[in-house]
């Protein structure tokens, strides 16, 4: 049966009349949902309620918003699996990937839960004679969040949870192709406690996106996807005067220097370049292998990942999922072909293995010999194809990654304790792992890129986002003695 999904308005699911798009099952093709979409005045609409309702909300007291916070994450917990099975039909990924990716959102719910120590501000009494001065943080009002394909349910508890416990109000425009996991969260969000219209879910596409960001009403907005998307809608809201927080696309590199376990590297490159079937934004795409042990650690990478079973993510043993459409699969498999045609050498080949016959699938694919200048590795892929880069010494690794216009994640695999600090200290890249090939910090700190990763100067989640969430207003105070003259026509000094 094919469901229909319409969007989340005021606590209740509300129909629109701008029409529908069908939503696919990446492992079979077939439709599973048609998806209503929003117009500007649905927009409009939807943003007038949450202002509204966002009043509200911002007077309620820190305890009772923290409470819908800890009752969230107990829903979280207790019925994550039809959370899953929901993220790995929408989206493609395994079951297992999708309860990591809970668990990864779930943190953030935990975290928030603790606003009534983020959201303190401060104090200082008897700074000029009888003054006293406080500098509050408060919310910003309606706020947009729009999430990506790659994690439906994740990106969303990142953006949103803070939003929130700051005292705003969120209007979420999930992308059209995973619209039911936001759903589950809103219908979550509502048994916790939270009260109607301070989480909405409005779907749509370009159009619903420019409504958003040029409203005026909109405070703020979060989003990530894409570089050129990222880039674009940070011109255009901050242009208006909104704060932009704009996560783009990625290139991230592992480093393998010849101390490292290769083995323990090797087992790190398969689980970071084709886990989620390579679309991550932190998805390791380039291993560039230093010195003369690049056969041996392409060999052993090839060794584990021709091993990798590829198939629906819902069936047990399965440790590649599809991509999420047709048009991502072409692109795939575009970019291996121009790999082949301009000098990289197919060590593992995606297009060759055995997949299913429906669905959107690609297969593990490693390109030896890549170079600057290759589509392979210039462009994102987003898809489970990782490139191995060859050079001679540590200088010339990280004169390489330096170099790249995107900066969201990197990592290095060594024994050595100097050349790690090295790493740490040279390297032009927002998140550093050593002998960690996926370095997304934990929600006590905060998530975020350099250079064309990311647009705008605060990172998601963590103690950076309730920065984002709030402004400060410094209130001085003085309660003088009746009797006291008031008038002074200077600058006030002390």
């Amino acid at each position: 049966m094919i469901q229909e999904i319409q969007h989340f308005v005021n606590g209740q699911n509300k129909p629109s009349h701008s029409g529908q798009q069908p939503v696919d099952n990446p492992a079979t093709g077939d439709v599973i949902a048609q998806v209503h979409l929003a117009d500007a005045d649905f927009v409009d609409e939807a943003i007038k309620i949450a202002k509204q309702a966002q009043k509200e909300w911002r007077n309620t007291g820190l305890g009772k918003r923290s409470q819908v916070f800890f009752r969230l994450a107990h829903i979280l917990r207790s019925e994550n699996d039809s959370l899953a099975e929901i993220i790995s039909e929408e989206n493609g990924k395994t079951i297992p990937d999708a309860h990591g990716e809970i668990a990864r959102g779930l943190e953030n719910v935990e975290f928030c839960a603790g606003l009534g120590h983020h959201l303190k501000g401060e104090a200082a009494q008897q700074v000029a004679t009888g003054i006293d001065v406080e500098q509050l943080k408060q919310p910003l009002g309606v706020v947009a969040c729009i999430t990506p394909f790659n994690f439906p349910a994740m990106v969303p508890l990142w953006m949103t949870t803070a939003a929130i416990a700051a005292g705003n109000s969120v209007i979420v425009k999930p992308s059209e192709q995973v619209p039911a996991s936001v759903m589950w969260l809103a219908d979550a969000f509502q048994r916790a406690g939270l009260p109607n219209g301070v989480f909405n879910v409005i779907n749509g596409k370009k159009d619903t996106v420019e409504a958003l960001i040029n409203h005026p009403d909109i405070k703020a907005v979060s989003f990530v996807g894409s570089t050129p998307v990222a880039k674009s809608i940070y011109s255009q809201a901050s242009a208006k005067g909104k704060r932009v927080q704009a996560l783009g696309g990625a290139k991230n590199h592992m480093v393998v220097m010849p101390d490292a376990d290769l083995d323990a590297a090797a087992d790190a490159a398969v689980s970071a370049g084709f886990g989620a079937a390579g679309q991550r934004c932190m998805a390791v795409s380039v291993i560039v292998a230093v010195g003369e042990i690049a056969e041996t650690v392409t060999a052993k990478i090839a060794e584990r990942a021709k091993k990798l079973r590829v198939g629906p993510g819902n069936k047990d043993g399965v440790d590649l999922g599809p991509v999420i459409n047709n048009e991502a699969k072409s692109r795939i498999l575009n970019y291996i072909d121009s790999a082949e045609k301009q000098g990289g050498t197919i060590v593992l080949d995606g297009r060759k293995c055995s997949l299913p016959e429906q669905g959107y699938f690609v297969g593990p694919t490693l390109v030896d010999n890549v170079t600057p200048g290759m589509d392979v590795y210039d462009n994102e892929i987003f898809g489970p194809v990782l490139s191995v880069v060859r050079v001679e010494n540590f200088d010339e690794a990280v004169a390489l990654i330096n170099s790249s216009s995107y900066a969201n994640g990197v990592a290095i695999f060594t024994r050595d304790g100097k050349t790690a600090r090295e790493f740490r200290m040279e390297i032009e890249v927002g998140m550093v792992g050593i002998n960690v090939p996926i370095p997304v910090p934990v929600g006590t700190f905060s998530f975020g890129g350099w250079k064309d990763s990311l647009f705008g100067d605060t990172h998601i989640y963590g103690a950076e986002a309730f920065h984002f969430y709030t402004r400060r207003k410094v209130v001085s105070t003085r309660w003088p003695d009746p009797d006291e003259s008031q008038i002074s026509l200077g600058f006030p000094t002390h």
